[in-house]
């Protein structure tokens, strides 16, 4: 087991890591709407949100070895499921194999954010 980190993402605002590499898999930390270089949320709406966490989740993958063509399962939770069709928009753009894939709407998200998703990929 092999703890994955990168500059590239945000740090983890907890006690975990942004990814733990096991075997040929990669399984990410939920990603959320943070720009690692200032460690804020700088978008307001869904689809600029998706967008971070997009490029979160792809810079985490990357350095695993990894990318989000790999991915096998995504969890996305959306802080209000009226954003379904705004996220997915965003969301299949980055995720063209199709992963298998759970998205649920939550009362609240960590600093207030729209969307969290974390990934499983292969490597």
């Amino acid at each position: 087991m092999k703890k994955i980190s990168t500059e590239k993402a945000p740090g983890a605002i907890g006690p975990y890591s942004q990814a733990i590499e096991i075997g040929e898999f990669v399984f990410t930390s939920g990603q959320i709407a943070l720009n690692p270089a200032t460690g804020a949320v700088e978008a307001t709406t869904i689809e600029a949100q998706t967008e971070q966490v997009m490029k979160n989740l792809a810079a985490v993958l990357a350095a695993a070895g990894s990318d989000l063509t790999k991915a096998v399962k995504t969890t996305c939770f959306l802080k209000n499921m009226s954003d379904f069709a705004a996220f997915n928009e965003v969301y299949g753009r980055y995720f063209t194999g199709k992963p298998a894939r759970s998205c649920v709407a939550v009362a609240a998200l960590p600093k207030d954010v729209l969307v969290e998703v974390e990934v499983i990929a292969a490597k």
